[in-house]
């Protein structure tokens, strides 16, 4: 084994172990690129169209570059068949019949500097698509979570203002449209974001990150209550007005526990976690139930429903509401009855039990 050849087997078993990254994957990009600077060599000469292999020694390390030539009775392409008397002619020692295929060895010009500086070039590309690969594979299968970032710099402008948040290895990326209205962001501070989306690219992976997101807040319920983690509490139903308000709707699958005591915690402390990570967004924690009646007048909390009538072909529910609960029903700017609307998926109708008296006069 000469030294160059040692050389990049050592070289190669190096980075094996160093950046996790195959020496197979490494021996193909090698040899990919030694190809490529051969056909180079041999594209203004009759060879041009030829069938060229490389093939580096898995063991040694030595690279012998070859042209491929199918064996024939008679030849219709010279540059990528021999015939058979030719090639026995050449090799006495291999007996070769119709069909087979011949290796003759090439010796390019310089073959020894190109094959090193091809090498060496297609290491250092393949470590880096390595290390863009394996980055995107990580924050892929962070798509969908919630992680932890710092604030990095804050760029463009209107619309297409975005924060750039440092999430550990690379930065993501928090569009104007998905940071909380109103929220002031600054670099150096520590956000929980949900990642919305993972792309990869030639520059490393494009993550998208978003404040706004409903599931952000059930992955923080994840996070903050133990039952909702393992599964003994269920989130059922989430919909937000990201940084004014929010409503759950919470199941027990386990005999014993109270799935919104559990979401609350002691002393609140539990909600009260989450709502400092989404910047004071109020957070109402309701019973699901499988009857709309009952879940359509939880979800309308804390206003108290008189009777609720539901339609379920239209799937609207008219509601009638003690007169002075109907602004609380209703909400401000109607945030209750539209949270309320989306969380059950109906079309929800209120009205005070004077204004149904009157229409039923």
């Amino acid at each position: 084994m000469d030294k160059d050849a040692r050389e990049l087997i050592e070289a190669l078993n190096a980075l094996e172990k160093e950046k996790n990254i195959s020496k197979d994957v490494l021996f193909e990009a090698i040899e990919n690129a030694i190809l490529m600077a051969c056909k180079n060599q041999y594209k203004d000469t009759e060879n041009r169209d030829a069938n060229f292999k490389v093939i580096v020694d898995r063991e040694t390390g030595s690279v012998k570059a070859y042209i491929e030539y199918e064996v024939v009775d008679e030849v219709e392409n010279p540059q990528t068949q021999i015939t058979v008397d030719a090639v026995n002619a050449r090799f006495p020692d291999t007996k070769f019949s119709a069909g087979d295929v011949a290796r003759i060895e090439l010796v390019p010009k310089d073959f020894g500097r190109i094959a090193a500086g091809a090498a060496k070039n297609a290491v250092v590309q393949k470590i880096r698509e390595e290390e863009r690969n394996q980055l995107f594979r990580q924050y892929k299968d962070k798509e969908n979570l919630v992680v932890s970032g710092i604030v990095q710099r804050i760029f463009g402008v209107g619309s297409e203002k975005k924060i750039a948040i440092h999430l550990g290895k690379c930065d993501g990326i928090l569009p104007e449209s998905e940071k909380i209205k109103g929220e002031n962001l600054t670099p150096g501070q520590r956000v929980k974001v949900y990642v919305l989306e993972v792309k990869n690219e030639n520059k490393g992976p494009k993550i998208t990150l978003s404040r706004t997101h409903p599931d952000l807040v059930k992955r923080l319920f994840e996070m903050e209550v133990t039952e909702v983690e393992t599964g003994a509490v269920e989130i059922m139903a989430i919909s937000r007005d990201p940084g004014a308000r929010t409503k759950i709707a919470v199941r027990s699958n386990e005999e014993g526990i109270d799935p919104i005591g559990a979401c609350v915690g002691p002393n609140g402390s539990r909600v009260n976690a989450v709502v400092d990570e989404l910047g004071g967004e109020k957070i109402d924690i309701i019973c699901w139930s499988d009857n709309p009646e009952i879940l359509i007048k939880n979800a309308l909390s804390p206003a108290k429903a008189s009777y609720v009538t539901i339609d379920l072909e239209s799937r609207s529910a008219r509601v009638v509401v003690p007169d002075n609960q109907l602004s609380l029903a209703i909400g401000r700017e109607g945030q209750n009855a539209r949270l309320a609307a989306r969380l059950t998926g109906y079309r929800i109708d209120i009205k005070s039990e004077s204004q149904d008296y009157e229409e039923e006069e």
